[in-house]
């Protein structure tokens, strides 16, 4: 008998909920998935009755109630420790660039929402966009060169809550089409072929077309 429920939103635009599902999979936590579907206009009254901030992911699992896609992976690293890099150094770093891109780079999410059916190449490259890209190119670079050694993630040979933080951030940059580096695509290659990852994108592909939000939503 499942330990829990995860509940989620639509996987073709939830980023925060693809956060969620990718630590508590990585953390092999048995709970059961409750899939809720978007419905507009406004929030989903589902939602809001259910989850403390009104908000998914939202986790349940053993007695602790988990909201937050930062404090869901935090809670999974504490079952599961080799989410989080086992150096200090490299922990802190990854807690550093996890936290960045919770809080902010909003310039992104704005111009670049997350949505797995679309092709939206040349389009969404706003000034702020541009400039958080360059920003996460950057860091992306920076964190392999200091603690990559082993290839091909953030920190090495296995995903860390680095790397599920900045999974959505992939998907974005797949669908939108943004000019990278050849690094960048590297790595977005690697995250793509995670086979987690590919089971989200598989999730969402089968999701009915009468769940398709606008194109201008973001979520």
């Amino acid at each position: 008998m499942p330990e829990g429920r995860l509940y989620i939103g639509n996987r073709r635009y939830s980023s925060w909920s693809m956060r969620g599902w990718l630590a508590v999979k990585l953390a092999d936590l048995d709970v059961e998935e409750v899939l809720i579907r978007f419905t507009r206009p406004g929030p989903t009254e589902a939602i809001g009755k259910l989850s403390p901030n009104g908000l998914v992911p939202y986790l349940e699992h053993r007695g602790a109630r988990v909201w937050e896609s930062l404090a869901v992976c935090e809670y999974c690293a504490e079952l599961a420790p080799s989410l989080w890099p086992s150096d200090r150094i490299a922990r802190a770093h990854a807690r550093s660039i996890s936290a960045e891109i919770h809080g902010g780079l909003t310039g992104l999410r704005q111009a670049m929402w997350m949505n797995l059916g679309r092709d939206f190449s040349g389009h969404g490259r706003t000034p702020a966009a541009l400039a958080d890209i360059a920003r996460i190119e950057a860091m992306w670079a920076d964190t392999q060169r200091r603690f990559a050694s082993e290839g091909p993630f953030l920190f090495g040979a296995t995903p860390t809550v680095a790397d599920v933080m900045y999974a959505p951030v992939v998907t974005r940059l797949l669908t939108w089409q943004p000019v990278i580096s050849a690094e960048t695509r590297a790595y977005c290659d690697a995250v793509r072929a995670h086979p987690l990852v590919a089971a989200w994108y598989d999730g969402a592909a089968a999701e009915p077309d009468d769940w398709n939000l606008p194109d201008y939503e973001t979520v």
